[in-house]
């Protein structure tokens, strides 16, 4: 039942309202969570609040970007550095699990992958996964980058060529909202 702008006790916003925070910036807020107040909401500007949606968004994305390909530039250079692994016999398989697991490289790797999953969840939060995802195929500049510069290895034009048509396609993401569907209750 709406009286004065309150929807059941919650906040109930509409187009002549500012946009609310904890819905992620949808102009209906209709979530029996929604704990906004009128005097939350009137304290932020909507361009404020598109604004910080956006580089929210923005920054979770740049953290995927880097710690996704360094976590596995890190893994991959432990994994060069322990050489080719012998599957038999079974009792080569311990040393060389200890010897891998003993490096820090390893560690520091998966601890960048780490932070890549938290960055991807939390970004999927906010935003849409079909904003995401092609957001962090920017990461693919980072693996080349970090492979030529890093590991020594040698890219093809071909290959910067897919990579360059990779981030002309994630540009014209860049001009939709990150959100796009409501924040299931």
């Amino acid at each position: 039942m709406e009286r004065g702008g309150v929807l059941s006790g919650r906040l109930h916003l509409n187009t002549s309202v500012s946009l609310c925070r904890v819905c992620s910036g949808a102009r209906l807020c209709q979530r029996r969570s929604c704990t906004m107040n009128e005097a939350q909401l009137g304290s932020v500007a909507p361009a404020q609040m598109h604004t910080r949606l956006h580089l929210k968004t923005y920054f979770l994305i740049a953290v995927m970007v880097v710690a996704g390909p360094i976590g596995n530039l890190l893994i991959a250079k432990a994994m060069k550095q322990t050489g080719p692994i012998k599957y038999w016999p079974p009792s080569d398989l311990l040393h060389v699990f200890l010897h891998v697991f003993g490096s820090f490289t390893i560690w520091a790797g998966i601890a960048c992958l780490i932070t890549f999953i938290v960055a991807f969840m939390l970004a999927l939060s906010v935003a849409d996964y079909s904003y995401v995802q092609p957001a962090a195929a920017l990461g693919y500049v980072m693996i080349a980058l970090l492979g030529v510069f890093v590991l020594g290895e040698k890219v093809s034009p071909l290959h910067w060529a897919g990579i360059a048509i990779i981030c002309l396609g994630v540009s014209f993401i860049r001009g939709t909202h990150p959100r796009t569907t409501e924040n299931p209750d």
